[in-house]
């Protein structure tokens, strides 16, 4: 734009000179070349600092990698390229049969599961009824040593013999461990009987959530698109191996967004960048077309001046790159309108209520820039 200006200024001195005649001395070239100097000097500092201009400009838009939460091979594409979809529609499918096999041995292990809830029942009710059948044992052997016992004692006559008792205290102990044994298998079966987790059998729990988990992985043998948009070179086919790993995505999905101006401006022109300001874009691919719109924000970062921790040191070059500025630029009219796809590039101007007069300047400039592109676009 300043070599524009510069030969604009010259043009104007040749057709002065032409048609007021003016001789070619060692005073008139000089005036005019000083008074150049002076007067384009001016207007650039006027209107860089106060209407700054984005040499380059262009429309940032966001993708969604598709990438499947399962891995399969693909059976089928069903998203036509560059065709607007709306949310929910079906991109693509992933063969279903291992997943379908996975649920139907859950359910056949769920149905098992609750099958056993009811012989866990009857396990404990069979157990109470072991350590009834122990405690009479245990209580008849009880009996039974005791009148053993004092059939021994000296001075009763010793009715029966010390090989005698001996026996049935070991009867005795026998139907204690027996009954401790049933006991122990009673509070098993209890145990068994009672796990639950709001009332349903811990096992059945654990195989339901398992199987929920198996038909979610069932639905997403078919990959849906995310929110309203398109896919786009769309390269995936039957056949394929899609996998989960978020390494390479299966797809590109472009959802459908406001379309915006992302330009980059010198710094030493950040303090007049305020958000609302008026700003004017061309776009390589709408020659002679400017488009309005408004300065909606300033990006509070730089890349240039971004660290992370790597494990190594800085170098000089970087902090010796000269960054610039980025600004989001919404514009007024419809770029779908015009069948522009996303992701044009050209330049941009923002206009502030500084010097306002020296816009003029800057946004006739800026339409001969936009007349320059039906020849070739200026980089």
């Amino acid at each position: 734009m300043d070599l524009l200006l510069i030969l604009l200024y010259a043009g104007f001195c040749v057709l002065v000179f032409k048609i007021f005649r003016i001789p070619l001395t060692k005073w008139t070239v000089p005036t005019a070349i000083l008074g150049g100097i002076v007067l384009i000097g001016a207007m650039l500092l006027l209107m860089n600092y106060n209407h700054p201009y984005g040499k380059y400009a262009k429309e940032a838009f966001v993708t969604v990698p598709i990438i499947p939460a399962v891995s399969g091979i693909v059976v089928s594409v069903d998203a036509e390229p560059n065709r607007l979809l709306k949310q929910g529609e079906l991109l693509f499918s992933i063969d279903p049969k291992p997943f379908e096999l996975e649920v139907a041995r859950l359910e056949a292990e769920l149905v098992e599961a609750e099958q056993q809830v009811g012989q866990t029942e009857a396990s404990l009710r069979t157990a109470e009824a072991r350590v009834a059948k122990a405690k009479a044992e245990r209580d008849r052997a009880a009996k039974t040593f005791q009148r053993y016992s004092k059939g021994n004692k000296k001075g009763a006559g010793r009715v029966f013999s010390e090989q005698e008792v001996e026996n049935r205290r070991q009867f005795y102990l026998a139907a204690e461990a027996s009954l401790e044994a049933a006991q122990s298998e009673q509070t098993r079966a209890q145990l068994a009987f009672e796990s639950n987790i709001d009332g349903v059998n811990t096992r059945e729990a654990q195989l339901q959530a398992q199987l929920e988990a198996a038909r979610y992985d069932l639905s997403r043998t078919q990959i849906r698109a995310p929110n309203d948009g398109y896919v786009t070179q769309v390269t995936l086919r039957p056949g394929m191996m899609a996998s989960k790993l978020p390494l390479r995505p299966s797809m590109v999905f472009v959802p459908k967004q406001r379309r915006q101006i992302s330009a980059s401006f010198w710094q030493n022109s950040i303090l007049r960048l305020e958000p609302g300001a008026e700003a004017e874009v061309i776009l390589d691919a709408a020659p002679g077309k400017v488009f309005r719109g408004r300065l909606v924000s300033l990006l509070p970062a730089m890349n240039e001046g971004e660290l992370q921790s790597g494990g190594t040191l800085i170098s000089a070059n970087r902090i010796a790159t000269h960054g610039r500025a980025i600004g989001i630029i919404e514009l007024e009219d419809d770029l779908d309108s015009y069948g522009l796809p996303l992701g044009v590039q050209g330049k941009a101007a923002v206009y502030t209520d500084h010097f306002h007069h020296v816009a003029v300047m800057r946004k006739v400039l800026l339409r001969m820039l936009g007349w320059i592109n039906y020849a070739f676009p200026i980089k």
